[in-house]
């Protein structure tokens, strides 16, 4: 039989970059690395499943599944980091969270 040279899938790397992306940018109020793991999910799901019907054709698919597990941490922490900042400005106040003064108060009282 001849060996057909495998193929890397498709966006690997940019499923992996995707993924770092996420977790990196989850301090951007959560919106923006939402996208990117988003976006790196769907991209890994479409990959695994060409993988799923020819691995012959396909490398191994570990930088898809790595890319895959990071963007779903960051959109865990993307999530998280967005109920936390909506609770903020609702529980803050949007004013008081243009007044650092204002957010340092509250911050006492909480403790």
């Amino acid at each position: 039989s001849i060996q057909m040279e495998q193929q890397k899938l498709p966006n690997s790397t940019l499923i992996l970059v995707f993924g770092i992306i996420s977790i990196v940018t989850c301090c951007c109020y959560g919106i923006l690395g939402l996208i990117f793991g988003i976006i790196a999910v769907v991209l890994a799901n479409k990959a695994l499943k060409l993988y799923a019907e020819n691995p012959e054709m396909y490398e191994d698919p570990k930088n898809v599944k790595t890319g895959k597990i990071l963007a779903i941490i960051g959109i865990v922490l993307n999530v998280i980091y967005l109920l936390m900042t909506i609770w903020a400005y609702s529980y803050i106040g949007w004013e008081n969270m243009q007044d650092p003064e204002k957010i340092q108060e509250l911050l006492e009282q909480l403790q």
